[in-house]
């Protein structure tokens, strides 16, 4: 065991009312974790941890823990603050591959999850343990979403999607690869078929234009694209990035991984939507960033921009009347990216709102009964935990449907 992890655990104060577990958004019982550690307890440990997250090894890794846990340790307040991720990265890689999920006896009854992600793992592992026979409909070659997808894998390697995959085949969950619902099959079938409940976590993939001149060059990109598959791009030298949130980050870092010797960053406020650590590693590894433009158009030698002009709170009040023409070999389009509308398309009945996102019911049942969804394809663009807090949610309204039955 590195020491450090020893020693960050002996440091915790186990307070009696932990503001590490409030800023947690599944409620981690950090205190107790910490103590069964500290008791050489590490499979007891191991397992709240995966009961309460099943994604626990993935947060450990990617969570913004500087506005989480962390964040939230009144060690912080003098000193330096409890970094509670080493532990749970400790316990939950040392767990989990020997993990003998606890399984009720078969209920008789099927349910399909549609996607391979975060929020679909963690309704699969739930249901399978619930004792129903899942089975998960991926879209792509393999499971893990944007684990696999998006995240790069110097952030999260890959190796964990992998793990993930063997633990749910060895739970007893199928995976359909490569089978699209909404394309051939519908969900329509699933129920033909005798899937007796449907669960939706199909995130999202569609990238946001910017609905701009320019936007079908061929030297302009958007994120999702090319973080699935980096290596089918050349940028060039000279990539121009247009976005501040954890997605530009990490074209950026990418980019300058493959060869791009100049990386710039832009955006028209002075806001940086990516958490403060993957901001301070984009820069750490050069990327530069401009605040105060407004791109316009994109041609052939690269965007253009309106400069903003900002009053004394930093808010933009107008523009400049001269264009500001920057030369890029490339420019990568990050703003956001919104749900496929495949689904709505083919489900009748299936209700999204304005954004594109499914609609859901304090259980996370959709417009459709029997269909529930949860994650980035209700709430839009958001973190790993948020997408496992509400799955749970989901799989707990799930349970509650086909027991009904």
């Amino acid at each position: 065991m590195p020491v450090y992890v020893k020693e960050t655990a002996d440091r915790c104060l186990h307070c009696k009312v932990p503001m590490c577990q409030k800023g947690c958004p599944v409620h981690t019982d950090i205190p107790q974790v910490i103590t069964l550690f500290q008791e050489n307890k590490l499979r007891e440990a191991g397992k709240m941890l995966f009961e309460n997250n099943p994604m626990s090894l993935v947060c450990s890794i990617v969570c913004d823990h500087n506005r989480q846990c962390r964040g939230n340790c009144v060690l912080g307040k003098k000193n330096a603050p409890i970094n509670f991720s080493v532990i749970e990265q400790f316990i939950s890689d040392a767990y989990f591959d020997s993990m003998e999920l606890e399984k009720k006896p078969p209920k008789g009854k099927k349910a399909a999850v549609i996607g391979g992600g975060p929020a679909g793992i963690t309704v699969a592992f739930k249901l399978v343990a619930a004792g129903y026979d899942v089975t998960i409909f991926e879209g792509r070659d393999d499971i893990g979403g944007v684990l696999r997808y998006g995240i790069p894998d110097f952030r999260l390697p890959r190796s964990i999607c992998d793990r993930y995959r063997s633990k749910l085949l060895e739970c007893g969950v199928k995976i359909r690869p490569n089978t699209v619902i909404g394309g051939s099959l519908e969900i329509n079938n699933l129920f033909r078929d005798g899937y007796s409940a449907v669960f939706v976590g199909t995130g999202v993939w569609r990238s946001k234009t910017l609905g701009i001149k320019g936007e079908s060059l061929p030297n302009v990109h958007y994120s999702m694209d090319f973080l699935m598959n980096p290596n089918g791009y050349n940028l060039g030298e000279n990539v121009a990035i247009i976005g501040m949130g954890n997605a530009a980050m990490d074209v950026a870092r990418v980019a300058l991984r493959h060869g791009s010797r100049h990386v710039t960053l832009y955006a028209r406020s002075k806001r940086v939507t990516a958490s403060p650590h993957e901001f301070s590693y984009a820069q750490l590894e050069g990327a530069e960033m401009v605040f105060g433009k407004a791109i316009t158009e994109i041609t052939e030698e690269g965007p253009v921009f309106k400069t903003a002009i900002f009053d004394e709170n930093d808010r933009v009040v107008g523009y400049e009347d001269e264009l500001d023409y920057v030369k890029s070999d490339s420019t990568v389009i990050s703003i956001s990216n919104g749900p496929k509308n495949k689904l709505i398309l083919t489900t009748p009945g299936l209700e999204a709102n304005e954004q594109g996102l499914l609609i859901t019911d304090e259980n996370c049942m959709t417009t459709v009964e029997g269909v529930f969804a949860a994650g980035d394809v209700v709430q839009g663009a958001n973190t790993v935990v948020n997408a496992v807090e509400e799955a749970k949610r989901a799989s707990d309204g799930m349970i509650r449907y086909l027991e009904s039955l």
